[in-house]
């Protein structure tokens, strides 16, 4: 049996998608009546403190996002198997995220916009993309897709990783002893990691003051895409204000939504989305996790296992 429990999404809808695409094997809510002892997969999200309470039988916690930090601090999260949301869609909407960011920053956006408030006809020229250096940081599968989005583009890229990675037409560094040499050479910064204990607080003013000051006009932006615990808001304020950075994307915050007494909301070249970079689509979250499932079933392997001992 197939249990959800998921907060802050449509719990129904997809329940009967998912009903639909298993049948016969049967699926529940958590507001249905049913046997713990019979739940072999639990599909959640947000779960509550109770998510887990009498699942002895689980074979895999499956998960609607593809971060797993949140879940991983739950205090009753069982020792089964934790599946991560990994699919072209969600793949596909984050990469036009960064795309979509990273060439607004190239372009100057922000200086071009106080321009045009002020009518003042300026016409500065921003460097080509060959001469802009893009730094991932984290080629897992949506850093690996963002490069492959932004390779054709002609953009000069870097990655930073937790261990070495070797990426096609991308300058790789990897772990603490390669980070300054990374940022020493990179004009937009673009955060993908996975958040861990190491990478809690990695977008932090020292971070930022390492970043190659000599190529963008106004300075080195950053686009953080991740998480929100891994910036820290008062030392953004502090960059974007000082000209340490020239520009900050943020679709993700240390409180969400984002309070209304926070700074961010103030600075002109801050640009807030409010967390909706790649978001987990129904139709394409039930294909992915109904073939697993089935897959499972059969016999077969489990794709997407999370290390627990990583993180990620």
């Amino acid at each position: 049996m197939l249990l959800l429990h998921l907060s802050d999404v449509d719990e129904a809808s997809w329940a009967k998608a998912f009903a639909e695409a298993l049948a016969p094997y049967p699926v529940v809510r958590q507001s249905d009546e049913f046997d713990p002892a019979d739940i072999r997969y639990i599909f959640v999200w947000k779960p509550k403190a109770d998510a887990f309470n009498g699942l002895d039988n689980l074979k895999a916690v499956l998960s609607l996002g593809a971060g797993v930090d949140a879940l991983l601090k739950h205090p009753k999260l069982p020792d089964a198997p934790i599946v991560r949301f990994v699919d072209e869609d969600l793949s596909q909407r984050m990469s036009d995220y960064v795309v979509a960011h990273v060439t607004m920053h190239h372009r100057q956006f922000t200086r071009f916009q106080a321009d045009q408030k002020a009518r003042r006809w300026n016409q500065y020229y921003p460097p080509a993309a060959g001469e802009t250096s893009v730094g991932i940081m984290g080629m897992g599968v949506l850093g690996q897709d963002a490069v492959s989005r932004l390779r054709p583009l002609g953009f000069d890229l870097r990655s930073w990783s937790r261990t070495p990675k070797a990426i096609e037409g991308v300058t790789g560094f990897a772990g603490d002893a390669e980070f300054e040499a990374f940022l020493s050479g990179t004009d937009i910064l673009v955060n993908l990691l996975p958040l861990t204990p190491e990478t809690t607080g990695i977008l932090n003013r020292q971070t930022f003051a390492k970043l190659r000051r000599d190529r963008l006009a106004g300075g080195p932006a950053i686009i953080n895409a991740a998480r929100g615990g891994h910036q820290r808001e008062t030392d953004i304020a502090q960059a974007l204000a000082d000209g340490t950075l020239g520009a900050a994307s943020l679709d993700v915050f240390e409180v969400e939504p984002l309070p209304q007494d926070s700074p961010l909301w103030e600075i002109e070249n801050c640009y807030i989305t409010p967390h909706i970079a790649a978001i987990s689509n129904e139709q394409s979250g039930v294909r992915y996790f109904s073939r697993l499932l089935k897959a499972h079933e059969a016999g077969e392997a489990l794709p997407n296992v999370v290390d627990r001992s990583r993180g990620y």
